[in-house]
């Protein structure tokens, strides 16, 4: 077998002695359940994943840590609420196609594709890869000759190579590329559609460091990406090119906030101006809002800068963007209480319409209404209701005192001083004066119509402020 030919890429070896299985052979047992896919971390990333496997008539071990979400597992349920996983997990225990362990090395050396979907954290601006850490070696414990290990979550580069391959080599007592092989595939999911697309929207990216790896991750993941795939020889390029994805969001949103702000300044409507501006092909102007929240725009650029910092590499457009999103909860927040008499904000009885970070989900992680409560408390405002159609409970509101998470829409907006939307949930678009009444709204998202309010009682971003 060739190697990649790379200089760099320590953990590219020569195979010369194995005898190695031909593709079409490997991809057969697959599909008639010889050989089986096991699924580590069953949220957000390794549930869609599971179901996008079994989906393809493979059979799959499901593992995670959490005893409540393999019980949930094993009645068919996902504790994340994303279409069709439910029906195809209870699918897959009907057919004997879904296995569900308890125990992770058991898992490891009764499947030939151990693929890691537990999160990269973040911790004091740095990647926390203690649950990566954690699976690496439980599979390298149950890793056998040929088998075939894959990372999904976004890491910093030089993750793959210089922390989870060390790992699984100490663990297994095996070589990388010569004994078993490693590809790296970045999840390009989006929160609400993640099955579709894995088999519809976006090729799926596959890289590995030696050229029968690379090979056999195009055949092997091009049974789930129907929309082709994309090959990087280089697993360090393939790291960084998923994290590119969220800073070019990341950058863009900033890029909008910071013309949000200079059209309030003018009295310029901003949306209207930005519809009009990406009438142009070559013009891609985001959305402003209250703040970037999520498990993956915020901290991508963390993992950029934190690997820049340590290669001494300025990324000064990255590093602004960041302020200038970091910055909007509490500038959203300031120009919300400037709709209330100085006098009796702190007496003010305040509703925030959202609590996930972005609409259309559940997920909490980052929300930018963490923000604002934190900011709330600090001025010791003492009657907020938090509104989430979607988010029944949260372990995290109950840091906060005086703070109610409903689910009471009605309730939510009825008797109060002061209304800030900050998640664009489909359901407050129904909202308007004969519901609110005279309370007055700031629409964080620029999500609502503002003729639906009177005019001096609506301000959002981007928004002309009314006199």
């Amino acid at each position: 077998m060739k190697s990649g030919g790379n200089k760099d890429m320590p953990n590219t070896l020569i195979q010369s002695d194995v005898t190695l299985e031909p593709f079409d052979s490997i991809i057969r047992k697959f599909k008639s359940g010889e050989y089986i896919v096991s699924v580590y971390g069953l949220g957000h990333v390794g549930a869609p994943i599971a179901s996008a496997w079994l989906r393809a008539g493979v059979t799959v071990i499901g593992i995670d840590k959490s005893a409540k979400v393999l019980e949930n597992t094993r009645k068919g349920m996902t504790h994340i609420p994303e279409p069709m996983v439910n029906e195809t997990f209870t699918n897959g225990l009907n057919n004997n196609k879904l296995l569900v362990y308890d125990d992770p090395i058991q898992a490891s050396h009764n499947s030939k594709l151990k693929m890691i979907c537990v999160p990269v954290l973040i911790r004091k601006n740095k990647a926390d890869l203690g649950a990566v850490r954690e699976v690496a070696l439980a599979i390298g414990s149950g890793l056998k000759r040929n088998d075939v290990v894959s990372i999904h979550p976004s890491v910093p580069p030089g993750t793959t190579e210089k922390f989870l391959i060390p790992l699984l080599e100490k663990s297994s007592g095996m070589r990388a590329a010569t004994d078993f092989f490693v590809i790296y595939n970045p999840e390009r999911i989006y929160e609400g559609r993640a099955i579709f697309d894995i088999e519809e929207a976006h090729p799926g990216i596959v890289s590995s460091n030696d050229d029968y790896s690379l090979d056999l991750a195009e055949k092997l993941f091009g049974l789930i990406y129907k929309k082709g795939i994309v090959r990087i020889l280089g697993i360090k390029t393939a790291e960084a090119e998923k994290l590119f994805e969220g800073v070019y969001r990341d950058v863009n949103i900033a890029l909008a906030n910071e013309l949000a702000k200079f059209s309030e300044r003018l009295n310029i409507d901003f949306w209207e101006a930005k519809k009009a501006a990406n009438s142009q092909n070559f013009c891609h102007i985001h959305d402003p809002g209250i703040g970037v929240g999520g498990a993956c725009i915020p901290i991508y650029p963390q993992f950029i800068l934190d690997v820049a910092t340590r290669n001494k590499i300025n990324c000064r457009i990255t590093k602004t963007a960041r302020t200038i999103n970091n910055d909007m909860p509490s500038y959203s927040l300031n120009n919300a209480l400037k709709m209330l008499p100085r006098k009796v904000i702190r007496k003010s009885k305040i509703t925030i319409l959202g609590l996930a970070f972005r609409g259309g989900v559940s997920d909490t992680r980052l929300s930018p209404t963490y923000d604002i409560l934190k900011e709330l408390t600090r001025l010791k405002i003492k009657d907020v209701i938090v509104h989430d159609p979607l988010v029944k409970e949260d372990s995290l509101i109950s840091k906060f005192k005086n703070v109610e998470l409903i689910n009471n829409i009605d309730y939510a907006v009825t008797n109060r001083d002061l209304i800030i939307l900050a998640t664009n949930h489909q359901e407050y678009l129904r909202l308007n004066t004969s519901v609110i009444g005279q309370t007055p709204i700031y629409d964080g998202r620029g999500y609502l119509n503002p003729d639906n309010f009177k005019k001096n009682l609506y301000r959002g971003i981007g928004r002309p402020i009314q006199p």
